[in-house]
Formats: C-alpha cells, structure tokens, sequence
C-alpha cells in the first residue's frame, strides 16, 4: 500500500466506502420482503447510525485537526461550521442545477423530464456520495493512511446503513428488488 499514490489510495478508499451501500443493501436483495413495521425499524437503525456517524466519523475529527493546527478557541470551530456550510452549499447548487428524481415531490431540476427514471435515481445518489468521496481524498491527500484510512472506514460503515435505507425506502415505493 505504501507504494501507491495519494490519489489511487484517495481514489480506492472512496471506491471502497461508495460499496459498502450495496452491502448495506444485500439484505432487502437476498432475503424476504420485510413487514412495514420491520421496514420503519430498519429506517429508523439506519438514521441513527447515519446522525452518529456524521458527528463521530466527520465532525469532530474536523475540530481536532483544526485544534491542533489554530490551537483551542473559536477558529476551529468556525473553521468546522464553514466547512459544513460550504458542504451545504455545493450539495444545494447540484440540487439546483442537476436533474434527479426525490420519492415525494417528484423530478426537478434541468431537462429531468427526457431523463429515465432510474438516471434520476442515480444522479441523486450521486449528489450525495460526492462530499463523502472528496472527503476521503482530501483526507488521504492530507495525511496518507493515517487519516485517510479512519475516514474512509467511517463513511464506509455509515455508507452500509444508508444503503440499507434506500433499500428498503424503494422497497416501500414499490421498487422491485
């Protein structure tokens, strides 16, 4: 490993965490269809690990490389919130300006009509991955494995969770497996 660059370990680490969605997803493709109740429990497991793993595997792994680069105080946190804000941002302006399909209010975004729907379902599953995956890069650029490693481990087993979400959401909606 050590003989690879920081892009392909960057590149392969991102690989790596996007996959863990279809493990996470295995489940509602190989077995039985759930029940309702056992879909909204597994949504609900989902969530929970989604929220901690946002806070645990992101957030404060950013206050502590701010903190040891500005020290303690207000900058690493600002540094922290502009981060998140800037991340908001750019996944609002891909809202904005790339066609996806959303469960409830339908397709949006440019010529999303002549689009399959499936492409739609992509590219929104897309819209999202796309921070996680500069996320893993920047922090194998930054630190190698010793940052780039833990942060790809992290989204990729919140990534198994999310995939089991959507799962079982298109489920829900009457997706075929």
């Amino acid at each position: 490993m050590e003989n690879l660059s920081l892009v392909t370990l960057g590149f392969l680490g991102s690989l790596v965490a996007g996959l863990m969605t279809a493990v996470g997803a295995l489940p509602i493709l190989l077995g039985r269809t759930p029940s309702k109740r056992i879909r909204d429990m597994l949504l609900g497991f989902a969530t929970g690990v989604m929220l901690s793993a946002s806070f645990f595997s992101l957030i404060i792994p950013a206050l502590e490389k701010a903190e040891i680069q500005f020290g303690e105080g207000a900058i690493p946190a600002a540094i922290a919130v502009l981060g998140i804000l800037l991340g908001m941002i750019v996944v609002a302006l891909m809202n904005e300006f790339l066609p996806h399909e959303h469960f409830k209010s339908g397709r949006e975004g440019p010529e999303s009509a002549s689009l399959r729907r499936v492409w739609l379902f992509i590219i929104a599953i897309t819209i999202h991955n796309f921070p996680e995956g500069l996320a893993v890069g920047v922090g194998f650029g930054a630190d190698g494995m010793k940052t780039g490693l833990p942060l790809a481990i992290g989204i990729g087993l919140q990534n198994a969770p999310e995939g089991l979400a959507v799962a079982v959401a298109l489920l829900g909606e009457n997706y075929s497996k």
